[in-house]
């Protein structure tokens, strides 16, 4: 039996010569409901022993939708008023951020236990519960929330050296308000903090959802210094063994990389290798910068746009591009 489906474009060549009709053979092409779920599950449930996508998970996974929520949680507890609810003063402020951490809280526990489980042997093996997960979990987030006053600290200063670092910054409330790079280095250091406590793969969806809204790629593993400021931000990426000093500016298209890394017997990359640049304190990238590999740039370093460089530079040092050749053509003359 064939399946007749309406031609709608004229282009299309997978159609019988004598007819206007699209013709699809059901024996090849058409399965039925039951052995579509049945082939999308085996292949995530371990019946297929899929290698890539590891050993089968017995307990819920991560909600991608919960964290970015927690993150939008965070971000009007550590700036409140300007992010969340408008509706704050100076009378109510108290109110609205221990409610809210007292609800983040909760939240956080969960969302850190299923990241936990989603590596964890035991809550895998088809145990209902894993006390060894639920008790890190709640240490984990008792010890996440007392970091949010560093946090915030350490923000005020990203925002303080925005608002220096850009002549068009009118007021600080205008970089925490608008600026995309402000946004990607607050999930940074919320991310950050989560991957010290070796919380598995939510510190990733933190600092992805803010690559995917800014265009800025920060691995959560980079360790970033104090008044750091992207101007534009867009394009720039850090590598998660990247190591960047107090009060570095960077500008849009920045790549702190990797120059290459090792692999193993099988082919694969070795995990963990310190493969990214180290950026001293008070060093200036322009845009479009590559630095590569693990080198170092030196304290108070400017390195100019469209650079290439793979080599460690002094303190002090002033790297650009080599001076253009200019000349005058008259007439085709010269070319």
């Amino acid at each position: 039996m064939n399946i007749r489906i309406k031609k709608t474009a004229k282009t299309c060549n997978l159609h019988d010569q004598n007819s206007d009709d699209i013709i699809i053979s059901s024996k090849e092409n058409i399965m039925e409901l039951p052995d579509i779920v049945e082939t999308l599950c085996r292949r995530c449930d371990g019946t297929d022993k899929n290698e890539l996508l590891g050993k089968p998970k017995s307990q819920p996974l991560p909600s991608r939708d919960a964290i970015i929520q927690i993150v939008e949680e965070l971000r009007a507890v550590i700036f409140p008023g300007y992010f969340g609810t408008s509706d704050i003063n100076m009378k109510n402020m108290r109110f609205h951020v221990g409610s809210a951490l007292d609800h983040l809280t909760r939240v956080i526990t969960l969302q850190v236990r299923r990241g936990l489980c989603f590596l964890c042997d035991q809550a895998n093996s088809g145990s209902p519960a894993c006390s060894v997960c639920d008790t890190r979990a709640e240490e984990i987030t008792q010890i996440f929330t007392s970091r949010l006053p560093y946090i915030q600290k350490m923000l005020l200063l990203d925002i303080q050296a925005a608002f220096e670092g850009d002549p068009a910054a009118v007021t600080p409330d205008e970089a925490i308000f608008c600026y995309p790079g402000i946004l990607a280095v607050t999930n940074y250091r919320i991310a950050h903090e989560l991957y010290k406590l070796k919380v598995p793969v939510i510190p990733r969806i933190i600092s992805e959802h803010a690559h995917s809204i800014t265009g800025v790629d920060i691995h959560p593993g980079a360790t970033i210094g104090e008044s750091f400021f992207m101007d534009h931000g867009t394009g720039i990426v850090i590598g998660e063994t990247s190591i960047i000093g107090k009060r570095v500016k960077l500008y849009q298209g920045v790549t702190m990389g990797a120059k290459s890394f090792p692999k193993d017997e099988n082919g694969k990359p070795v995990k963990g290798v310190q493969r990214h640049p180290i950026v001293e304190d008070d060093v200036t990238v322009y845009s479009n910068a590559t630095i590569l590999g693990r080198i170092t740039i030196g304290k108070g370093s400017v390195i100019g746009g469209n650079v290439w460089l793979t080599h460690s530079v002094a303190p002090g040092s002033k790297i650009s591009q080599g001076s253009l050749n200019e000349e005058n053509y008259a007439d085709g003359g010269g070319i």
